[in-house]
Formats: C-alpha cells, sequence, structure tokens
C-alpha cells in the first residue's frame, strides 16, 4: 500500500471513500460552519462598535485573526465528526462520542449571541468553562474511537482555552 492512497496522520483510507462518505463529510462540515456562521451574526455589529471600548487583556489576538482561525477549527471539527460518524452508529462509544460532540457544538454556538449579542460577559464566561469540559469530552470519547478525531480537536480546545481566559479577563476587566 503506497502513502499517497493516504492522506496526512491516516485521516481518510482513499481506496475505501464512497459518494457516501463524501456526502457525510461534506454535510459534517456544512453543519459546523453552519454554526459559526450563525455566530457572526451577532459578532458582524458588535465588534466595531461594543467589542472595541472594552478593556482587553494584552494577549487578546488582532480581530482579523479569528474569522480564519475559526473557519480552520470548524474544518477540523467536522472532518473528526466525520471520521467518528464513518464508523457507524452501532457502537455506544460511538452514539456517546457524537452526543458529546452535538453539545459542545451547541454551546459553541450559544456563547457568540451570549457574548456579543448579550453582552453578558459573566454567563457567557460560565458557557465557555462548560463548553471547554464538553470539549474535553468529546476528545475523550473519540479517543477510545480513534486516535486521528481525538487529534483533530486538539486546536480547538486550545483556542477555545484562549477564548476562556480571554472571556474571563474581559469580565474581570469590565
Amino acid at each position: 500500500m503506497s502513502a499517497i492512497g493516504y492522506l496526512p496522520l491516516g485521516l481518510i483510507d482513499m481506496e475505501k471513500i464512497t459518494l457516501v462518505d463524501v456526502r457525510n463529510l461534506i454535510i459534517s462540515i456544512f453543519i459546523c460552519q453552519a454554526s459559526g456562521l450563525i455566530g457572526t451574526i451577532f459578532t458582524m455589529d458588535a465588534i466595531p462598535t461594543w467589542y472595541t471600548t472594552l478593556n482587553k487583556p494584552f494577549f487578546t489576538p488582532p480581530n482579523w485573526l479569528f474569522g480564519p482561525v475559526w473557519t480552520i477549527l470548524y474544518t477540523l471539527m467536522g472532518i473528526s465528526a466525520f471520521l467518528v460518524w464513518r464508523r457507524g452508529l452501532d457502537e455506544q462509544k460511538i452514539k456517546v462520542g457524537l452526543i458529546f460532540f452535538a453539545l459542545q457544538l451547541f454551546l459553541n454556538g450559544l456563547w457568540t449571541p451570549v457574548f456579543f449579542g448579550l453582552k453578558e460577559l459573566f454567563a457567557a464566561l460560565i458557557i465557555i468553562i462548560i463548553l471547554w469540559i464538553t470539549i474535553l469530552l468529546t476528545i475523550i470519547s473519540f479517543f477510545r474511537i480513534s486516535l486521528t478525531p481525538g487529534l483533530l480537536l486538539i486546536p480547538y480546545i486550545a483556542w477555545v482555552s484562549l477564548a476562556m481566559a480571554l472571556n474571563y479577563a474581559i469580565f474581570i476587566l469590565n
């Protein structure tokens, strides 16, 4: 078997990919990207007005960085979910992993309207703490299924860790 038949880290065995796999991969990525897209409804008006007036810590990333980072993270999340979903839905550990995934995606989508829409910094902090925990549980669940889907979520939990620290600092400073 040549290395050409495989994506990096053995993401998808290219010789066994089907049209259903392609469809399900697109669905998985689309759902994750849609979650992020919904959040932009709340950020578009708030960033140039309310968010710029907040006191922020020294480690605040530049505003232009958030869009590209989240686009990449949502894509990785979609690939990760697809790789788990691709194994079928018969095993309990797969169902549990995908339930944790759905829960963290819901909390991810909830955080943005609470922070930027309602401007509720403390409520957003509580949500992002719970989000971080559910991401960790998702990673652990995915690792029990396969190494690659769990690894694909490591950049996500790292970024959410930064976002949680940022949310906390903004809450304290304002």
